[in-house]
């Protein structure tokens, strides 16, 4: 199965004006590994990202660990506010990325092959926690009216992973979702937005139109051990703040790399020589 990572530079530059630009090292570790699993196992992955971003990929060395790179990625900040909607670029590379295919973040790993079939895929449902995913009436638009026939009561679908087999649907909820980001007041809530146009659509529009979805992780297992799936999420932050964590998992990526990819040992070698020489 085809399949695509993400990432724009757009939020990141929107946060820190004359910077130049970043990425922590433990998310490129899990980057690498989630690209060569989904090769060895479920079949070819590129990604799509910006002119800056591919050059801060092959400047760091990684560029092998893709089929491809594709740095056509645009998001235009006059009309998506990108702190507001930092993965807003996941949708506009879902919108042109054509189905079927899947969308895997990079800071998700598949460690198993998996089996498709004509149901929509998503990591997990979420809880409308009304701190994440208050209700619609507080979210502060320009000329926007929310699609009819929507069911709010349902769970939310984190994206994650998201499998598209449907070209017609991906397009449709694609372009709800951008409307919300393009019609959103500038300077709202960074998180509540963002989660709605991404993770709370998408289950309300699949109901809508009669699609069949599932998960590949139960919301209430999540934090329960399992082999099969990987997904930093809030470890990012915790690594950050402890460094024997923070270099325990640097070690563990290292390991597993040697062990199960030692044709791309190379890799690592590049990471550390990157991150050493750019340490200050």
């Amino acid at each position: 199965m085809r399949a695509f990572h993400i990432f724009s530079s757009a939020p990141f530059f929107a946060k820190n004006k004359g910077r130049e630009l970043t990425i922590d090292k433990t998310e490129i570790y899990c980057t690498v590994l989630s690209a060569l699993s989904w090769r060895e196992k479920n079949g070819s992955i590129i990604m799509i990202t910006d002119k800056k971003g591919e050059q801060l990929f092959r400047n760091i060395g990684i560029t092998d660990i893709w089929d491809d790179i594709d740095s056509s990625l645009e998001m235009d900040s006059e009309e998506i506010d990108p702190v507001m909607f930092w993965a807003g670029g996941k949708l506009i590379a879902l919108q042109k990325y054509p189905a079927p295919c899947v969308m895997i973040d990079t800071d998700f790993i598949v460690w198993d092959k998996l089996q498709f079939d004509n149901k929509l895929i998503a990591a997990h449902e979420e809880y409308l926690n009304p701190s994440v995913y208050p209700d619609i009436n507080t979210f502060d638009m320009d000329n926007y009216t929310f699609p009819d026939g929507l069911d709010y009561s349902l769970p939310a679908l984190n994206t994650a992973f998201l499998y598209m087999p449907d070209e017609d649907f991906k397009q449709y909820y694609t372009a709800q979702a951008i409307t919300f980001m393009k019609r959103a007041k500038k300077g709202g809530d960074y998180l509540t937005y963002m989660v709605f146009a991404e993770q709370r659509l998408l289950p309300m529009l699949c109901k809508k139109c009669g699609i069949e979805y599932k998960t590949l992780l139960d919301k209430d297992e999540l934090f329960l051990p399992q082999n099969s799936y990987t997904h930093l999420w809030g470890a990012k932050q915790a690594m950050r703040d402890d460094k024997e964590q923070y270099d325990r998992f640097i070690a563990s990526c290292i390991r597993r790399i040697e062990k199960s990819y030692p044709e791309y040992s190379y890799i690592s070698q590049r990471i550390e020589s990157f991150y050493g020489e750019n340490s200050n």
